[in-house]
């Protein structure tokens, strides 16, 4: 059973109305008038703060709720009061979260109209049933609003989300209306689609070259235009939660039904209707993994069908939705990358004076950075105790009568959120602290690993090898095709490559890049790597690196 200190008991009041909620039951200025009427007729009670939200109780990111329970973990109150249950929480989930903060921080919750105490068991349970039926009446609420606009759809008006290109909501109907500068553009795509035979980024360029615009200003994309391409709007029908409707009075459509079907049609003979393509997960074992230097956007797999095979190819990603004019990134064949990287993997690990170098040279950044954490840690922890020390000082001041409630309450907040803010600062330097100096692995180690990386390349399976690059390739970044940029993961330890095992980053890992120009021979390439071991800098690095990785770099 909770006891009450000695001394008055402080209480701050929560009150909260959502713009979402079409009948308030209360205002803020009558829910804040009824509570502290309410706080004024119970024995010791003295109101020290107040909170105020006007947003939905679905969510638990809401400003003040967020500032009340960050006091809370301050110690400044004892009660939290609400006019309802349902004012603090419309889900059981972050009802349940919101008491056990509270409890954590040593606060009760209270309602002024519902008589339960959260400080007995028999309280918390009535408080949860409470935020049952509050979270039922939310998700009543929510079947209304589903059913009104299913039937707003089958009037024909539009239900929200991105209006079609070529339409805008009519303010007072709610019915699409033609935009004058852009539906003209609609009929033209699909007869340019269908009747003239454009692929979709041909059309896209023949539309950026006449100086046409998408509805935000950007250049018109492949995507952009089968976009255009799939949208039934365009036929008068409005989508709402899966299903297309169809009026008695429809906004007026812009393309006719036939055409639309035959750009359907086209659509899945040329593979465009991308819900029915096969899906390869290992087509392109770089995936994800290939960036240009020139845009700084990934390359992307593509392929081009020959009379006997099918060729692939990396391409970068603007040169492949917006054209050479927007990146003149060369294409490269996705073999002979692929075969590059893994021969450069294979080179790489087999100089264990490389590895044993870029993991003295981490091992000397770690330790920099290992100091600059700690001295950031005496900062923030001196930070914290000042900050903690001036909310005494303004509570004394308050509690004296020297200060009013309006300007210490709103200092406190804001000194609180910046001791909530140091704290996680703290926490996350101390982690930071405890981790291990990378290191190396073993002479022996590393042949292990290099042998598991030589047989999963000679199987020539993708399967095989996708797990290989996952954990070992970090990035390869492409200048030209003589300028190619590979980042390699180092494990302390030999991972086991096995195709089914979970990818994840390996902790420990020391990164390092070479650079490799692809007309040159594996011996010159690993000549070049000796010559360059002394030239070591900072490479890119994921967020789970070590923090200043090191670098081997050469020049093609």
């Amino acid at each position: 059973m909770w006891e009450q200190a000695a001394g008055p008991l402080r209480v701050a009041i929560y009150i909260r109305i959502s713009t979402d909620e079409e009948h308030q039951p209360f205002s803020l200025e009558a829910q804040d008038k009824r509570l502290h009427a309410y706080a004024g007729t119970q024995p010791g009670w003295e109101v020290v703060a107040v909170f105020r939200d006007e947003a939905s109780g679905a969510t638990l990111e809401r400003p003040d709720l967020q500032r009340a329970l960050a006091t809370a973990r301050a110690g400044r109150f004892d009660v939290l009061l609400v006019y309802r249950v349902d004012r603090l929480a419309r889900s059981l989930r972050g009802l349940v979260h919101i008491l056990d903060e509270l409890d954590d921080a040593g606060a009760v919750f209270r309602s002024a109209t519902e008589p339960f105490d959260t400080a007995t068991p028999v309280g918390r349970m009535l408080v949860q049933m409470l935020g049952v039926f509050a979270q039922f009446e939310r998700e009543t609420i929510i079947d209304r609003v589903i059913n009104g606009m299913e039937r707003k759809a089958a009037r024909g008006q539009w239900c929200g989300g991105y209006r079609p290109y070529g339409y805008e909501p009519d303010p007072a109907t709610d019915i699409l209306r033609p935009v004058a500068d852009e539906s003209p553009l609609v009929p033209l795509i699909f007869d340019m689609y269908v009747t003239g035979r454009h692929g979709a980024k041909a059309l896209a360029g023949e539309l950026n070259q006449r100086g046409h615009r998408t509805r935000y200003g950007k250049p018109w994309s492949a995507q952009s235009v089968l976009t255009v391409l799939r949208n039934r709007a365009y036929l008068g029908e409005v989508y709402f939660r899966g299903t297309w409707y169809r009026a008695e009075h429809h906004h007026p459509p812009l393309v006719e039904p036939d055409v639309f079907e035959q750009a359907q049609q086209i659509m899945i003979a040329r593979g465009d209707d991308r819900s029915r393509r096969a899906a390869s997960s290992s087509d392109y074992l770089l995936a994800g993994r290939v960036f240009c230097d020139r845009c700084g956007k990934r390359y992307l797999g593509a392929a081009a069908h020959g009379r006997t095979a099918r060729y692939r190819y990396y391409t970068c990603f603007s040169a492949n939705r917006y054209g050479k004019h927007a990146c003149d990134a060369d294409r490269l064949p996705a073999d002979k990358l692929e075969h590059l990287v893994l021969d450069a993997l294979i080179t790489t690990f087999e100089r264990t004076d490389l590895v044993n170098a870029a993991a003295t040279d981490a091992a000397s950044r770690f330790h920099a950075v290992h100091d600059q954490h700690r001295a950031e840690l005496d900062t923030v922890c001196r930070e914290l105790a000042s900050a903690e020390a001036k909310i005494d000082r303004y509570l004394a001041a308050f509690e004296a009568g020297d200060l009013p409630q309006a300007r210490c309450g709103d200092r406190i907040q804001a000194l609180a959120d910046t001791t909530a803010k140091l704290r996680r600062r703290r926490d996350e330097l101390e982690a930071l602290l405890a981790d291990d100096t990378p290191s190396a692995p073993t002479e022996e180690d590393l042949a292990t690993l290099t042998a598991g990386v030589r047989d999963a390349v000679a199987t020539g399976e993708p399967a095989r090898i996708k797990p290989v690059i996952e954990r070992l390739v970090h990035e390869v970044r492409i200048r030209g095709r003589n300028h190619i940029h590979a980042t390699f993961r180092i494990p302390p330890t030999p991972p086991t490559l096995n195709p089914q095992s979970t990818v994840r980053e390996m902790v420990g890992s020391v990164h390092w890049t070479a650079r490799y120009s692809n007309h040159n021979s594996a011996g010159e390439r690993l000549e070049r790597l000796h010559c360059a071991v002394s030239e070591l800098r900072e490479a890119p690095q994921s967020a789970d690196a070590v923090p200043i990785p090191p670098v081997a770099e050469c020049e093609p």
